[in-house]
Formats: structure tokens, C-alpha cells, sequence
């Protein structure tokens, strides 16, 4: 599989999984769950997503913009991406 076939969800999954689960799948919570309510991501965690996504997928990440609507939850980071890449 070529990295242009991973989708961007497939990209945020991963790098949650492996980055701040250390690849415990048990504790994967649901695409549309919380991350900081599960107890995935804490201010360090969010400072890794944000350099992940701004390096991963070229666009740059503004201080107003790093609030829970964006940045809490596969599901919003998705559509956070979508909205950039515009």
C-alpha cells in the first residue's frame, strides 16, 4: 500500500494508536469520542498531533485554532483537515 491509498482518517487513527496509545488497541476509543475525555491525549499529546498533522499534511496550525472543536477526536480532526486543505 502507497501512502497516497491511506486516507486522511486512516493517517490521525494511526498516529493516535501508535503515538499516544503505544499501539494498545484496547484503549482505541471510537472516532467520534473524545480524546482528552478517554484520558488519550493530554497538552503534550496535543502539541504532537499539531507538528503530526502540520508535517503530514503541509498546512499550519494557528493558536486559535488549537480548541477541542478541531482538534479533540478523530472524527474532528478529519474534518479540521478538510476545512484546511480547501
Amino acid at each position: 500500500m502507497h501512502n497516497d491509498d491511506i486516507t486522511p482518517r486512516e493517517r490521525v487513527r494511526g498516529f493516535v494508536l501508535d503515538n499516544l496509545l503505544l499501539g494498545d488497541t484496547e484503549r482505541m476509543p471510537t472516532d467520534d469520542a473524545s480524546l482528552l475525555d478517554s484520558g488519550v491525549i493530554d497538552s503534550t499529546g496535543i502539541l504532537e498531533l499539531i507538528e503530526f498533522l502540520e508535517e503530514t499534511f503541509g498546512i499550519s496550525v494557528a493558536d486559535n485554532e488549537t480548541v477541542p472543536e478541531n482538534l479533540d477526536g478523530v472524527d474532528r480532526v478529519v474534518a479540521y483537515l478538510s476545512r484546511k486543505q480547501t
